[in-house]
């Protein structure tokens, strides 16, 4: 199978649910999302039977009630959506990215040091 493409915002929302509570029925699914966003069951169902073409789930239809898996892992997704983020706004220039995202938003010191963590990791790893 190819790779699925980027999800859409409404597609993501889903994702982001399954991410966290992992393989589950679409009653389950709708319960879980509905907390967060009034959505109808059918509207769940059939942006999942959507996904399933698309190849952003997986569906286990082995049992009477359909269980749907997120195909690729949370950081999986965010990474190829970020890598096609770059490549489209950014021209393939990760700093860009990294600039623009640090002026956007206030960081909190927590967030500062783990983004300093983390450059002294990829600055050790390439020395």
């Amino acid at each position: 199978m190819k790779t699925p493409p980027n999800p859409t915002p409404a597609e993501l929302d889903l994702l982001r649910v399954l991410w966290k509570i992992g393989p589950c029925t679409v009653r389950e699914l709708h319960e879980q999302f509905s907390r967060e966003k009034q959505t109808g069951y059918t509207t769940v169902l059939k942006m999942l039977q959507i996904m399933t073409e698309k190849g952003l789930v997986t569906r286990d239809d082995s049992s009477r009630a359909h269980i749907y898996t997120a195909y690729n892992s949370e950081e999986t997704s965010q990474r190829k959506m970020v890598s096609d983020l770059i490549d489209r706004a950014f021209g393939g220039a990760a700093q860009k990215l990294v600039l623009q995202a640090l002026s956007t938003r206030k960081s909190s010191p927590e967030e500062l040091n783990e983004i300093r963590q983390l450059l002294n990791q990829l600055e050790g790893e390439r020395s």
